[in-house]
């Protein structure tokens, strides 16, 4: 079949779920057979996303072709169980970028370059170029923004053009609007969806789908005000409700018949979906045997988005444990002392320090991991994780007192962690680190090999920094396992201590490959563990307590 086309939009407000929204609906068009591929455009004037603080967009997301791209995109892999690439992240800066270089090389023959056709135009070839790339039965592409942005005018314009250029009954539009509920006169008003759907249609666009984010239920009458007045037929009118989980939201579509509408309008077959291991991942969601308490501790405790894949992949692994994961958020700054430290730890099962970069709260860092070694409590370092961990085992265990990182320290004098020898002379910060999927290799025997089941792995990068090779010697001998490196064992991926029940690290992003149905390994050696040492504990406890 040729491929057809999806757009999602959003109005009302900013933050509606449109990501979750368009995941979900490739959940469920996947289930039924169908191959999906979901882009995001995006409306700002960054490139990309990697040089922005996580506190204005969240995580950085990378692929496996090395690109730094929305955090949507991980929401896009982990519903549709796909890898996306490059193409999967447009912005209006890799637009403009794109035109003005063409403009400068002379591509234009002197014309006057403008919004439309040149921006428009090479809007619309990003979506033919994934589509050509993955040759989907369906490509979804979410307008990131609100409808009434000036930004976002273009990304609209050019959607307008390519649904007129492709013919009718290959695209369809969905609009997701926010219905508010006013306690003072009990109800769902409608009028602000309608005002968005008006604003939405002088663009050209009429929506075939409306998705209401509501916090109940929509009365039979507000949907056919809804219907009529944006002209949209009423069984197109999806409630969408808040969940506690985003994996629920799925099978409340579908209980909408939200993927059935869209085949509908589409001309094509509504097969039957297979959602069974969905729905048996909803009810481990819903039905904890357990509860893990894990601390997350870095700089960007905050904003949660900063660390979503490292949160749904703790998440992940707790399902596959029947275990609820309560995430209990440490800023590293308040962890200068070590007591202090100790004292926020004391009531958790398990630590994770993810990634980040700059020197802010290092030195928190270095003793939650001390910590965390000391008390054998299970730990997961991830990239800087890793470097920190590497970093206080020097000065704690092997003597190198002072030891740093020369990103934090250039005069240490003991730099056991340093630039890599590629990035020496390197330029400017976007999209110039080591980035995207490399090889790597397994020590036999190790942790990091019993967790994998395999001595070869493929993992996602994005780090400037590396363990110093000069220094590791002497971290073997006083017992620091190098279990994974690169094919030409020039470079450290994974470091662990044996003796330990769970002390791992990598400097590889492994959240970024982590699913729901199919938890990362790493994310699951650490949880599985926990809850292990908890049984444990619980059966001393119980058998002291019948000896007493």
């Amino acid at each position: 079949m040729n491929t057809k086309y999806i757009f999602v939009t959003g109005g009302v407000v900013s933050s509606l779920g449109k990501g979750i929204i368009a995941a979900s609906l490739g959940r469920l068009l996947t289930a039924r057979g169908y191959s999906v591929i979901i882009q995001k455009f995006d409306p700002y004037i960054n490139v990309d996303p990697g040089t922005m603080s996580p506190f204005q967009h969240g995580e950085v997301f990378v692929t496996d072709d090395g690109a730094e791209t929305d955090l949507d995109l991980g929401h896009y892999e982990r519903f549709t169980n796909t890898a996306l690439s490059q193409i999967n992240n447009v912005t209006s800066g890799s637009v403009y970028q794109t035109v003005i270089n063409k403009e400068r090389k002379g591509d234009y023959l002197g014309g006057t370059v403008q919004t439309i056709p040149h921006i428009t135009n090479e809007i619309k070839s990003r979506i033919l170029k994934a589509k050509n790339q993955f040759k989907p039965n369906f490509l979804i592409i979410e307008i990131g923004g609100t409808i009434g942005d000036i930004e976002s005018l273009p990304f609209i314009e050019a959607i307008r053009q390519f649904k007129t250029e492709i013919g009718y009954g290959n695209a369809i539009s969905i609009h997701c609007t926010l219905l508010p509920y006013l306690p003072t006169s009990g109800e769902l008003k409608t009028k602000p969806s309608q005002h968005s759907v008006t604003v939405l249609r002088s663009y050209g666009l009429q929506p075939e789908i409306l998705v209401c984010r509501t916090t109940r239920s929509i009365p039979k009458t507000e949907k056919e005000k809804l219907a009529l007045f944006c002209s949209v037929p009423k069984e197109a009118v999806i409630e969408c409700k808040d969940m506690k989980s985003i994996y629920e939201v799925p099978l409340a579509l579908e209980e909408q018949n939200m993927a059935s509408v869209v085949l509908q309008r589409l001309n094509l077959e509504d097969k039957k979906p297979d959602l069974v291991s969905w729905t048996r991942l909803v009810e481990k969601i819903k039905n904890p045997k357990t509860t893990i308490k894990v601390a997350i501790a870095g700089k960007y405790t905050k904003l949660s988005d900063a660390y979503i894949s490292v949160v749904e992949s703790l998440k992940h692994a707790g399902y596959a444990n029947d275990a609820q994961i309560d995430i209990k958020w440490i800023n590293s700054e308040d962890c200068i002392d070590y007591n202090k430290a100790g004292e926020l730890l004391k009531d958790i099962q398990a630590v994770v320090v993810p990634g980040g970069f700059g020197i802010r709260g290092i030195e928190g860092k270095l003793n939650v991991i001390r910590f965390a070694r000391e008390n054998n409590l299970p730990f997961l370092g991830l990239c800087l994780g890793m470097q920190c961990a590497v970093i206080e085992y020097a000065r704690n265990v092997v003597g190198l007192k002072d030891a740093n990182s020369v990103e934090f320290d250039e005069n240490t004098p003991y730099p056991v962690i340093d630039l890599m020898l590629e990035q020496k002379n390197v330029q400017g910060y976007g999209g110039t680190m080591r980035l995207g999927k490399y090889e790597c290799h397994i020590k036999k025997g190790s942790k990091a090999n019993v967790a994998y089941g395999s001595t070869k792995i493929f993992e996602r990068h994005r780090h400037r920094y590396e363990v110093n090779n000069e220094y590791m010697e002497q971290f073997k001998k006083a017992g620091l396992v190098f279990s994974g490196l690169s094919p030409d064992g020039m470079l450290a991926e994974i470091v662990e201590l044996p003796e330990l029940d769970w002390f791992v690290a990598s400097q590889f992003h492994p959240e970024f490959k982590s699913r729901p149905e199919a938890p990362h390994p790493l994310f699951l050696g650490l949880i599985t563990t926990a809850k292990n040492k908890m049984e444990n504990l619980s059966k001393v406890k119980r058998l002291d307590k019948a000896i007493k």
